[in-house]
Order: structure tokens, then sequence, then C-alpha cells
């Protein structure tokens, strides 16, 4: 916007850099970068995982690993505060300027109730009484549209989906009403829907307090809605800048001609008829209970409500549907993760109400991917003890260099150099972090393989590398997949057949083809038409 380029300059990032100092050397992972933000106006950062997009805005908050080093300047309201003593700079970051991270799940403290997280950013900074913070908590849950905000206040992040938990920490941000909000993929997690009910919040609420935000995001569909300006990172540095329209137009650069051009394509071939049956759920139920507070009844809820379904070898399912709608405590429930009804059969043999030891022989064969990549991989191995981890337990007869040239290779088939088996996960990012994640899965060669969320914190670059990349897996090894996505482009890429839930049951079901060409739900016609709508925003 013109009126924008007059406005007072609230942020302004100069000529930073950032090294890690790794095993194997100095990572270079932002190079010379310059960023600037006015009052008023939404900035997006894009580029592929490993860019260096989110740790620019981590250095400019003081947020780096350990092995992180910093150079350049991060202007503030007239100083430099790159650098600054924690004790001075958290009285700017948390108050003034504020980030939402990528994966809420590491931001929540498990030992909490997401109530007492949203009040304490309040008091500690906003100078409010604990009960005045409970209650703009309780307003700010109703703000970003968390079902049920009364009960869901006493809750603990564990109880929560994730892109609800996404919501919580947009809330947490928005608490002090901050100059400048950073966002770091904030719709990650979230389906098409509440996508836009986010996005919409987030502009009404600059519009009201008059904030900076800078977005950074993969999602090019979101940068044409909300960004004023633009910045395009390659390989740790700016490779292109300019207003929206022009770098959607007119993009200069070929690495963001690439990005404009990246979508999941093609469609998955069908099993034959005869295929053998591997997977088999009957009446699968789970139910949660929700203890009542004081004078209040606990509530059972039904996440997973009567559900049935079949998976033939070599088959992908694809489950969609909005955050909390059981996706992934269906995924579970399948896998034996979590107490269940009804009946999973899996390749002739009853899975439901085994206990741990019954189970072992079968997990090799029945493995999962999470949503969030970084709570599950453990921050004290390197990449090649994470990988390599499940080949100890279920391949001990391996020697040590067997299972180094088998992670190695697991590394490749997700697109990273082997040479970073010997890093943290903390070094990568959210997206590379994805791709190791996948790889410790599928070192082991599974039959079934329960994918949860598996590209929602990828570029879409990656995400068609990857979407290629399982399709390859599934055709050498004649993989089974449970593919369950709010992605609906990569669902189509990928699945054979679909499922749609909303509040623990199945709306709609059948092929591929027939789901999005002729829907027959309301809420399935709802969500093609939110997914289409983000598509034709990235396409134009």
């Amino acid at each position: 916007m013109t009126d924008t380029q007059a406005k007072k300059t609230v942020l302004d990032i100069q000529n930073l850099t950032v090294d890690f100092s790794t095993p194997t050397g100095t990572v270079n992972a932002v190079r010379g970068v310059n960023i600037n933000v006015a009052a008023g106006e939404t900035v997006a950062i894009v580029g592929e995982s490993g860019s260096g997009k989110s740790q620019t805005m981590m250095a400019a908050m003081g947020l780096l690993a350990s092995n992180g080093k910093t150079g350049g300047k991060v202007i503030y309201e007239d100083r430099d505060i790159l650098g600054l003593p924690v004790r001075q700079l958290n009285r700017v970051r948390g108050k003034k300027i504020t980030m939402i991270f990528q994966e809420p799940m590491t931001s929540l403290d498990p030992l909490y109730t997401i109530g007492r997280q949203l009040a304490e950013p309040m008091v500690v900074h906003g100078g409010l009484s604990w009960k005045a913070a409970k209650a703009r908590a309780l307003e700010l849950l109703k703000l970003v549209n968390i079902p049920d905000p009364e009960r869901k206040i006493r809750s603990f992040p564990y109880e929560m989906s994730g892109g609800q938990r996404q919501r919580v920490m947009i809330a947490m941000a928005l608490a002090n009403d901050p100059d400048v909000l950073i966002a770091d993929e904030p719709t990650t997690a979230l389906d098409v829907t509440t996508q836009a009910q986010i996005l919409d919040l987030l502009a009404d609420l600059q519009k009201r307090l008059g904030m900076a935000v800078i977005f950074i995001t993969h999602d090019l569909g979101i940068v044409r809605r909300i960004a004023d300006r633009v910045y395009v990172m390659k390989s740790g540095e700016v490779v292109e800048t300019g207003e929206a329209k022009q770098i959607f137009d007119a993009p200069a650069h070929p690495y963001t001609r690439m990005l404009l051009d990246a979508e999941p394509t093609g469609t998955k071939a069908p099993v034959a008829a005869d295929a053998q049956l591997l997977l088999e759920a009957q009446k699968v139920g789970v139910e949660f209970v929700l203890e009542g507070g004081l004078f209040q009844q606990s509530m059972v809820l039904k996440a997973v409500d009567d559900l049935s379904f079949s998976l033939r070898k070599g088959q992908t399912l694809g489950i969609v549907g909005e955050s909390g709608s059981g996706k992934s405590t269906l995924g579970r429930a399948v896998l034996n993760l979590l107490p269940s009804t009804g009946r999973v059969v899996y390749n002739g043999e009853l899975v439901t109400g085994r206990n741990r030891s019954q189970m072992r022989p079968l997990r090799r064969n029945m493995q999962l991917v999470f949503q969030d990549p970084f709570g599950s991989l453990s921050p004290r191995l390197t990449v090649g003890q994470i990988i390599a981890e499940g080949l100890v337990v279920h391949e001990p007869q391996l020697s040590a260099r067997e299972r180094e040239e088998r992670t190695s290779q697991a590394l490749e088939e997700v697109g990273l150099d082997p040479a970073v088996r010997n890093r943290y996960p903390h070094e990568f990012s959210g997206g590379q972090r994805q791709r190791i994640a996948i790889a410790r899965t599928m070192v082991l060669k599974p039959e079934l393989v329960v994918l949860d969320e598996p590209t929602s914190a990828l570029d879409r670059t990656i995400q068609k590398q990857i979407v290629d990349l399982l399709r390859k897996l599934q055709l050498d090894h004649n993989l089974t997949y449970l593919f369950i996505s709010h992605d609906l482009a990569v669902v189509r890429a990928i699945a054979d057949t679909v499922m749609v839930m909303q509040r623990g049951k199945v709306v709609e079901a059948g092929s591929t083809r027939d789901i999005f060409e002729a829907p027959q739900s309301e809420y399935t016609r709802e969500l093609m038409a939110a997914a289409m709508l983000t598509q034709q925003m990235a396409s134009a």
C-alpha cells in the first residue's frame, strides 16, 4: 500500500547474519538480510524450508540456540535491541514485540492449564491482576474461535487438537496489544475454513490496534491475501522484495517464479480390486472424560463415534476435516496408542485391546509420522541417532556401519544430505524436521504408515517432493497409508479414497474423484469451497 510507506518504521533489521557452530563446521543460516516493517503494515517473508525465514526473526527476538551467533542490527524505537541483556530485552519481547511460533506444543507448558498460560504474560508484561488477566484470557479464547472456551480455559495443552493449540498461541501473542506481531507459520496446523477465520481475525486486530505484522509462511495464497510487501528468501539471503502485487504479477527472480508455480499434482493409480485386505476398522469409538469444575458435572466427549473403514495393501485413505474433528485421534486408535471400542484388525490379527508387550511384534510394520516433528524428535540426540533408534530396537542384528548406511539412505530419500546426521533437531527448519521424522519412520520399511499432517510444515515445493517421495516409497515397498491432512490439494494428489470427518463422525466417504468433483455433504462442499478459494488466490 502506498500510504504505508509514509508511516513510521517500527522494526528495522539491518545486515543481519546468523551462524551456527556444528561438529561439521559453521552453518551460515542468514547472510546480510535487510527487512523493515512500518506501523499498520503487513510484511510477508516467504521461501522454502531452510531458507532462513524463521531464523531471521528468531535472531531478532534474541531466541537463537546456544550455538547460534548473530551480527548486524535490529532497530526498535531508535535503539538496537540485538544483543541486549536478557532483562532489558524482556521489556520489549513478549509485550512490544511478540511472536507466534510454528510448533505450539513446544511453546505451551504441559503442566499448566491454558488459562494460566494465557494469563501469565498479561500479569508479567501488562501489569494486570490475576483475576483481570483470566477474564481477558477467556475473551481472547473467544476471539480466536476456540469452541467451548469456558471449559477449554481449564484444559491442558494435550487435551486440545493441533489447530486449537495454535489458536491459543495466537491469543497469547495478542494478549498485550503488541506493536509488532511476528507470525511464524501461524496457520500451518489449521484447516482451510479455520485458516480463513484466523486471517480475518488478525486483519481485524491489526486494523484496530495499528500493529505491524511480519508473516512468515510458505503458503503463497495467504501472502497474496494479506501482505502489503513481500521478501523472498533463498539460502539465507533476500533474493527479491517488492509490493505484493508486483511479486505475484511480475516476479523478477527465477526462484520466485518457481515458488509461484509449485503445487502437488497428479492422482494416485488405484490398487487392484483383489489386493490383500491389510486393515479393517469396525465401529471404532474413542471417548474422553472431561472433568467438570466446581458444581459442574463431568462430560463425555465422543472424539471418534462408530467409525468403520477398510484398507487394502498399497492403498491410501485420505482423512480430512476441520481441527478437532477426530482425525488424529482415529489414527492413534488404529495403532492402539489410546483405548478404543470396536475392532481394529491388521493383517488378520486383532489389534484392539492388546497391551504394550503384545503390540511390540506389530510396531515395526505399523508406524506413525507425527504432526509436530519438534515435539517427537529428542533434542538430546543427533539426527543420525534419532533415525537409527528404530533399527536398534527392531533390527538389533545390524552392525553400527549397516545402521549408518541405512540412516544415510533414509536421509537421501527425504531430500536431506546424509552429512546432517551429526546435527541436532533445533538446527533445522520446521520443514526439515518433518522430513527427518518421515525418514525415521521409513527406515524401518513398514507395511502400514499413519501420516498425521506430514506436509503441514512444508512449503509447496517441498510438499511436492514429499508427495512424490511417498508415492515412490509406496510403489517400491507396497506401502499402505492412512493420510490425515487438512490440505486438500495434497490429499487429492496422494489418496485413492477420502473420508470426511466432522465432530468424530464420517459425513462422507468415497473415491477421491467422487469426493472432489461431486461432494454430496454440505460440510464437504464448504471445505472444497474454502480450498478452491486458496488455490485460486495462489494461482491468480
